[in-house]
């Protein structure tokens, strides 16, 4: 039965034979990607076991790589990137064996190295900046509709819909609870995921507000006229982040709108000011008296978010000296030693230095800071932008900034890793590009982009 994640994969290639790869990319993958759950493979006798979404992008990145793309540039986004997918694979592979590695490392070759390429290729370069990023919302904001079902049931439906297809692969996933009510996962397997991606779609659902990238109403809703069509996807996908519950997303959305509003005035040296003031006699404080709060201890904590709280601070306390056991290529994904009543580390880059060691987590954390400093740069190099907002360099650097928060919290795992990577990809080439705006290309149009185009077509230097 579970040769139905195959099915996915089967489509790119009928899709392949007539259109392009950028088409099947954005039409095909990406729906596949943010609709349908990742913890689901179809499992194949001694060969790696691919999810829905990897069987879809192979046959893409194939056609890619005969097809071509003209004008690779390489840079240090390429070396961070394919750093860190070496990193995780061979740490496996060193620690566990190649039999318990080969389906991370198909992993990291299909939710790392082909999202970001792909989408260093076929996003900037074809024109598709407006509609890429409207793919990408229109699919959370139906995520985020779906998700009220979750939300009062507290069953989601695509494991109610999908488990029978796949039996005991989506056990591990399960509703939450948080003050009584459930908090929506949607097809991404836990709540603080759902939540990092949903921020994510909102973030871009803005940028494209002010813009003026979507018409003014639903075409079949214009009798409804009290909210534009802009400001039904927006709330719609607040409302979905709301109901994830999860606190660490709503701090890095909140840290990504501090920085998107220093890129929405005018008097930018003001709102740096104001930032930085804000860090200096509210931040540090509360920093203080946070890490104070947390210092009492699970058993003397007097609720439960002081207990989880308190649960992070021992996290490291007690992890970090294992972490530097073993620091240059970690412990394995599944073979680190684990601390007695602490099962779940919430924080990413603790998780990284355990399974996979520090060279890995350089290279992530390496990444996160190269593409913030650049983005800003490259903000605060242009004029005010007109509309206000519509500065894609400042709501791609609170994206990151978004994603850099929530991690150091929680978890990142299934499609939180795809989006990273290809937000990665798109934002390397917009940051060599010299477009701003939507980035339109002549008719704003898939199709509008042959698919025999020269690939690997490498600029050549005589010396």
């Amino acid at each position: 039965m579970n040769f139905v994640a195959l099915i996915p994969g089967i489509l790119a290639i009928v899709w392949l034979l007539k259109k392009s790869p950028q088409e099947t990319f954005i039409s095909l993958y990406l729906p596949v990607l943010l609709i349908l759950p990742n913890y689901y493979r179809c499992m194949l006798p001694g060969l790696p076991d691919p999810t829905m979404n990897e069987a879809t992008i192979i046959p893409i990145f194939i056609v890619w790589a005969i097809k071509g793309e003209k004008h690779w540039k390489f840079s240090v986004t390429d070396f961070l990137v394919f750093g860190y997918a070496f990193c995780v694979g061979f740490s496996e592979y060193l620690n566990a064996g190649y039999n318990e590695a080969q389906n991370l490392m198909v992993d990291m070759i299909c939710t790392v190295v082909m999202p970001y390429i792909l989408a260093k290729s076929l996003i900037e370069p074809q024109g598709l900046r407006e509609v890429f990023a409207k793919r990408v919302v229109w699919l959370i904001f139906i995520i985020s509709v779906t998700a009220v079902y979750e939300f009062k049931f507290g069953a989601t439906p695509f494991r109610l819909i999908l488990d029978r297809f796949f039996p005991g692969q989506g056990e591990g996933w399960v509703t939450t609870f948080r003050n009584g009510f459930a908090r929506i996962a949607g097809p991404y397997g836990h709540a603080i995921l759902a939540g990092v991606i949903i921020i994510i779609g909102y973030r871009l659902a803005r940028w494209l507000e002010w813009c003026g990238a979507w018409e003014p109403y639903f075409k079949k809703l214009k009798w409804f006229n009290k909210l534009s069509k802009a400001q039904i996807i927006t709330l719609g996908i607040l409302a979905g982040s709301i109901m994830t519950g999860c606190r660490g997303p709503w701090l890095g959305g909140i840290a990504a709108a501090v920085v998107i509003a220093i890129g929405r005035t005018k008097k930018r040296t003001l709102g740096i000011i104001l930032v930085l003031s804000g860090i200096l006699f509210i931040g540090i404080p509360a920093a203080i008296s946070f890490w104070s709060y947390a210092s009492v201890g699970r058993a003397n904590a007097k609720s439960d978010s002081q207990e989880t709280a308190a649960y992070r601070k021992e996290l490291m306390d007690k992890y970090i000296d294992i972490a530097i056991e073993k620091s240059v290529w970690g412990w394995g994904r599944n073979t680190y030693p684990k601390v007695s009543g602490m099962p779940s580390i919430d924080n990413y880059f603790l998780l990284l230095s355990l399974m996979h060691g520090l060279i890995a987590l350089g290279f992530l954390v390496g990444l996160f800071l190269w593409m913030f400093v650049r983005l800003l740069k490259r903000g605060f190099s242009l004029p005010p932008s007109v509309p206000p907002g519509s500065s894609l360099a400042f709501t791609l650097a609170g994206i990151y900034l978004a994603i850099f928060i929530s991690i150091a919290t929680v978890y990142m795992g299934e499609q939180v890793v795809h989006l990273l990577f290809i937000l990665s990809g798109w934002t390397e080439a917009y940051l060599q590009s010299k477009k701003e705006g939507l980035g339109r290309n002549n008719e704003n149009n898939l199709s509008n982009v042959p698919l025999t185009a020269n690939y690997f077509n490498f600029r050549r230097v005589l010396t």
